[in-house]
């Protein structure tokens, strides 16, 4: 349960309404602070719409942040999110043989990707390796934003956590087909 109540539309002023264009749990916690929230939906409108990065690039390092933290929320909102972006079945699946060490049938570069998400929201940072790996495949903008997404997305699981926010139960059901491997 939430450790704060989650705002409807007329509990903001009109002028911070926008902020639940997307009804969706998060954005409903996340509301309590509006000009948080804005500046929220700044960065994540960037990360979406403007960012040069690869989308499916993107949206597998999300992915894998979600995985690698268990949260469940941002692991299912983007398998859902992932799908409109390139994003197979399949690759969701490798997600976990990666994790777990196990080659799978992605791409070196998505494997790159994978490695330097986990790396980063483990160890706060990539090995040189790592980072020589994807600079070898990336331009420096491309660098700079995958660095950033990676950031930003830690620090949204940061979030969920902290303040409890529930699943919504459509987004729950994904877990079905795509669970977390046993700790």
């Amino acid at each position: 349960m939430a450790r704060l109540p989650y705002l409807d539309k007329q509990d903001l002023k009109p002028e911070h309404q926008h902020l639940l264009k997307r009804n969706i749990n998060l954005l409903r916690l996340m509301s309590h602070s509006p000009l948080g929230a804005t500046a929220f939906h700044g960065m994540g409108h960037y990360i979406r719409f403007e960012s040069p990065l690869n989308t499916r690039l993107r949206e597998m390092a999300i992915l894998q942040i979600g995985y690698s933290t268990r949260s469940v929320y941002e692991y299912t909102h983007h398998i859902k999110i992932s799908r409109e972006f390139g994003v197979s079945d399949e690759d969701i699946r490798a997600i976990a043989e990666e994790t777990a060490g196990r080659t799978s049938n992605l791409d070196p570069l998505t494997r790159h990707v994978l490695r330097a998400a986990r790396e980063i929201t483990h160890d706060l940072t990539t090995t040189d390796e790592t980072f020589a790996a994807l600079k070898s495949h990336l331009d420096e903008e491309c660098l700079t934003d995958l660095v950033l997404i990676i950031s930003f997305y830690n620090a949204v699981v940061r979030f969920l956590s902290t303040m409890q926010v529930d699943n919504e139960p459509e987004y729950q059901v994904l877990l079905a087909d795509f669970p977390f491997a046993p700790i």
